[in-house]
């Protein structure tokens, strides 16, 4: 998936670290092969492929995760949404690099090609289909999280209750860590000049997925280009909002959601953490270049504690 990830077992038997190392990358390469818009032989790239409105079989993993997209872009009104591939393309944040951003026609002509709604997940079958031919998906701000749940399920199988998961900075802890604590994350700081810790959270049995616009991004004339796209323009998402962090059972959805509520921004992405009754801390910047902090009714309740 392009990045790098840890598990941490304090409980488990040094004799055990082949058998579970093995386990561990299986499962990463599993949804590798079935996810990446890097390998041509992936299921998503044959799916991207698939320029014709006849059902497309997919697998069990990769039907799981459009789904889940599904309803997380129709919970947030398409603020996230995988078939923004062709724009992540466009603007040089996908496998094929660019550093001019798209002409006006060019995004235009783009957008005709992108939305959820003209993609058809099947509610009966392990299946996807296209009411627009040329839809293409990107599951990248989704399929990490997707990782570390299938990774942190296997250990859950294999005996491990104690465990933390990380792929690409997204991660699921589970019980306890060495010293028999809460385990500890850190919550970072928007900062380009280093890994600065804004905030410690205490946790377990719990994802958190961060997802922000200080690590990945491009300056170009007009400002800076982060590589969240906001779908309903075809632009880098324009926010306030440097990050914002999620904390919810399932990695995969967390993952989706970070993205939303960078797209959202302050006001709407905290409305809708606040219906649903999500855990989120969004870090805003203030005109001034100081970092403020939104967090929902939920995380405010974790911060009383």
């Amino acid at each position: 998936m392009g990045t790098s990830y840890s598990v941490t077992l304090p409980g488990a038997d040094p004799g055990e670290e082949g058998s579970v190392s093995a386990a561990v990358r299986a499962e990463l390469e599993l949804v590798d092969a079935r996810m990446s818009t890097y390998r041509e032989d992936s299921e998503l790239s044959r799916f991207n492929r698939h320029a014709s409105s006849e059902p497309f079989p997919l697998s069990e993993e990769t039907h799981a995760v459009l789904a889940a997209a599904e309803a997380v872009s129709a919970l947030t009104g398409g603020a996230f949404d995988v078939t923004v591939a062709p724009l992540v393309d466009a603007w040089g944040f996908g496998p094929r690099k660019r550093s001019e951003p798209p002409a006006r026609a060019d995004l235009e002509r783009l957008r005709g090609h992108v939305g959820w709604q003209r993609l058809s997940v099947g509610a009966s079958d392990a299946s996807a289909t296209k009411k627009a031919p040329q839809l293409q998906c990107d599951l990248s701000a989704i399929a990490k999280g997707y990782a570390v749940d299938r990774v942190s399920d296997t250990l859950a199988r294999l005996g491990f209750a104690d465990y933390l998961v990380e792929v690409g900075g997204e991660v699921r802890a589970g019980g306890r860590n060495a010293e028999g604590q809460l385990w500890r994350l850190g919550v970072e700081r928007p900062d380009e000049s280093g890994r600065l810790v804004q905030r410690i959270l205490n946790v377990s049995d719990i994802a958190v997925a961060t997802s922000g616009d200080y690590r990945n991004f491009r300056e170009a004339e007009g400002g800076r280009l982060i590589h969240v796209l906001d779908p309903r323009t075809g632009r880098p998402a324009e926010t306030r909002v440097a990050s914002a962090t999620v904390l919810d059972p399932s990695a995969m959805r967390a993952d989706a959601l970070a993205t939303a509520m960078l797209v959202l921004g302050e006001a709407k992405g905290i409305e809708l953490a606040d219906r649903e009754n999500f855990e989120v801390l969004l870090l805003v910047r203030e005109p001034e270049g100081r970092v403020r902090e939104a967090p929902s009714a939920r995380f405010r309740a974790r911060m009383s504690h």
